[in-house]
């Protein structure tokens, strides 16, 4: 079927549309007084929890530690990256259209580089979260710092921080593969 690449890979930039769908990542703590875990859903544009109360939990817990608040109308992020997706994909389905291998493989390209640009923009983010503490914190331990993982888990204190894609991350991997698929389709 000659129109399969072309198929695919629109659908590989549709994909992309489903981070406004699905949040993109979880981070989880765990911790004896929270056996069940505390989940945070970070989204295209906002931070959710696995219930109403999540992000109250969390900042009352960082206030002890000397960690800022997580504000998620303070994270300019959430206001413009998902423009940044809205663009990308329909440019996406653009070029889809225009059947290019070229253009195919310079639209993965500039995804990889946004997907790079947001992934050490969110790493910089745990950064100054996890370093930037303040002084006068009711807990303090000398060297210790709190930056959850970028990916993976890691203990902070007596908590087992856990961070990972989610299915919204899942979906921009999708994208990738179709994408890769539908290129590789069109050199045959």
């Amino acid at each position: 079927m000659k129109s399969l690449p072309k198929i695919l890979f629109f659908l590989a930039a549709a994909a992309l549309l489903m981070l406004f769908v699905f949040p993109m990542w979880k981070i989880t703590l765990l911790a004896p007084q929270y056996p069940k875990g505390i989940s945070m859903y970070i989204w295209i544009n906002q931070i959710t929890g696995n219930d109403a109360g999540t992000l109250q939990n969390v900042n009352i817990l960082n206030h002890y530690i000397g960690m800022k608040f997580i504000e998620p109308d303070s994270i300019p992020e959430f206001t413009y990256f998902p423009y940044v997706i809205m663009v990308i994909s329909a440019l996406g389905m653009a070029v889809a259209f225009i059947g290019k291998r070229s253009l195919w493989i310079a639209w993965l390209v500039l995804l990889a580089m946004i997907c790079i640009i947001g992934v050490y923009d969110f790493y910089l983010w745990e950064y100054d979260y996890g370093h930037n503490l303040n002084p006068d914190a009711p807990i303090k331990i000398p060297g210790m710092v709190y930056q959850p993982p970028l990916i993976g888990n890691k203990m902070l204190l007596n908590f087992l921080a856990k961070s990972w894609p989610y299915i919204g991350g899942y979906f921009v991997g999708l994208t990738f593969l179709l994408g890769a698929f539908a290129i590789w389709l069109k050199k045959k």
